[in-house]
């Protein structure tokens, strides 16, 4: 486990493809069991240690995940989250296809999605549908080999499955995802999602803090990021 920052209120770790956030029915130890433990030792704290689960991402997904550490933090963190206010989060995604050449400006794709609880999967349309929500996302090439492309993406609404969705549905499937239409899966497991930066308005002290994930060691990773021609910082 990495932690990438932390003070009195919250910490902020960087989650590995193959970890869950919170514990689930596959009764794997999670993520936020392991934070636990940390500040337990750390801190020298006697009982039960309170983190509060902020946000989650799915388990073949890496990078960035918030927990709070008091209920302060975890009541004032869920709000912001859930009303995507003073939150930005910031992805990227290695995409079975060479798109165009590196962009400086955003492409927005909004669709209608339909959660299918018992797949497991959204379905994504371009017209509203009966139980569908409204998804927007932006997203741009930063880089690219001969077959693949790194996009960058920037949330505008919480769905699920949502980039991994809606970037299938406008043929650009990442890569690893068999769920969602890519050729095929990765060695490790994982789909080639990261949660490479998330900057939010501190619960507590409303100082501004940013928060990002280094690039997954994989040879593919490691050369697109090698090959941006794009600064990614330019929004």
């Amino acid at each position: 486990m990495e932690v990438i920052y932390e003070d009195n209120h919250i910490i902020i770790v960087y989650k590995q493809s193959g970890e869950i956030v919170q514990g689930d029915k596959t009764g794997d130890r999670p993520l936020s069991e392991l934070v636990k433990d940390y500040i337990k030792v750390k801190y020298a704290k006697p009982g039960e240690v309170f983190l509060g689960v902020v946000h989650r991402l799915d388990r073949p997904v890496s990078g960035v995940v918030v927990f709070a550490r008091t209920s302060k933090a975890l009541t004032r963190l869920n709000k912001m989250f859930a009303a995507h206010e003073e939150v930005q989060k910031t992805y990227w995604a290695i995409v079975e296809k060479k798109t165009e050449d590196a962009q400086p400006a955003f492409t927005q794709v909004e669709h209608w999605l339909v959660r299918n609880e018992k797949q497991n999967k959204s379905y994504a349309y371009d017209h509203e549908v009966p139980g569908a929500k409204r998804a927007v996302l932006r997203y741009r090439c930063i880089a690219h080999s001969d077959r693949y492309s790194l996009l960058e993406v920037q949330l505008l609404t919480g769905r699920h499955h949502q980039i991994r969705c809606q970037l299938a549905a406008i043929g650009l499937p990442i890569r690893g995802d068999l769920k969602y239409g890519a050729r095929r899966s990765n060695p490790d497991g994982s789909i080639s999602l990261l949660a490479r930066r998330i900057a939010f308005t501190h619960p507590v002290s409303r100082l501004h803090i940013t928060a990002e994930a280094p690039v997954p060691s994989d040879v593919l990773w490691q050369a697109l990021a090698q090959n941006m021609t794009t600064s990614e910082e330019t929004s």
